[in-house]
């Protein structure tokens, strides 16, 4: 039997294994209407997941004085919270993740969330034991820097370049990137597969299950 490609899979969380683009997209232009600053529109606030909560607030709010910014982080985590139980994984992911684990690949979460929100999250959806490590936001470095992947490999013993990671944005691959590390990109999330495919990756997917299907005979 050939040897298998990677070893390790990194996961984005937001936008690529919990459907939660659109709700992340209002909160930020909530949070902002609720401080009466300028709204961004819908792809101005969805180009922000994935980064670290206070860059994400610094983009979209450039001219904010960054003496208010726990304001309107407290007013983002106001409106989130108040939608995040109705939040689901994508159909079939917690099928796929169930799958990789089965057949021996040690398991990841690179996310921009916080260490508390991602905890929150992986209870609710109860698939914390598929993980083998998880990185936050807020414990190191964000995205894209390539701080996340670099602890992660180094955690678990893995070589970067038998390791992948899968994520819906350009911050995800851009990572990846700098990582030295081989990056797959999902469609079905944050940004547009036009952004996504300046960034390289070896595969695109527009489902979970085009998804699963691809690391099933590929990785």
């Amino acid at each position: 039997m050939a040897r298998r490609r990677f070893d390790l899979i990194i996961f984005d969380w937001d936008g690529t294994l919990s459907d939660s683009t659109a709700h992340i997209t209002y909160s930020i232009q909530a949070a902002c209407r609720d401080l009466r600053l300028p709204v961004p529109g819908d792809d101005a606030a969805s180009y922000v997941i994935g980064l670290g909560l206070r860059d994400a607030l610094q983009s979209v709010t450039p001219t904010l004085d960054p003496a208010d910014y726990p304001k309107l982080a407290e007013r983002y985590r106001y409106h989130y919270l108040t939608g995040e139980p109705q939040l689901a994984l994508f159909a079939g992911a917690r099928e796929m993740l169930q799958a990789l684990r089965q057949q021996g690949y040690f398991l990841a979460v690179a996310t921009g969330k916080s260490r508390v929100g991602l905890n929150r999250a992986l209870d609710t959806a109860r698939i914390g034991p598929f993980f083998d490590a998880t990185r936050c936001a807020d414990e190191t470095f964000s995205k894209p820097h390539p701080a996340m992947l670099h602890e992660l490999t180094r955690e678990l013993g893995q070589d970067v370049g038998r390791s992948v990671m899968i994520g819906d944005t350009t911050h995800d691959l851009r990572m990846a990137e700098n990582a030295r590390m081989a990056g797959i990109a999902v469609t079905y999330g944050a940004h547009p597969r036009s952004a996504l495919d300046e960034c390289a990756p070896i595969f695109s997917a527009d489902s979970i299950a085009a998804l699963a299907g691809w690391l099933d005979a590929h990785a």
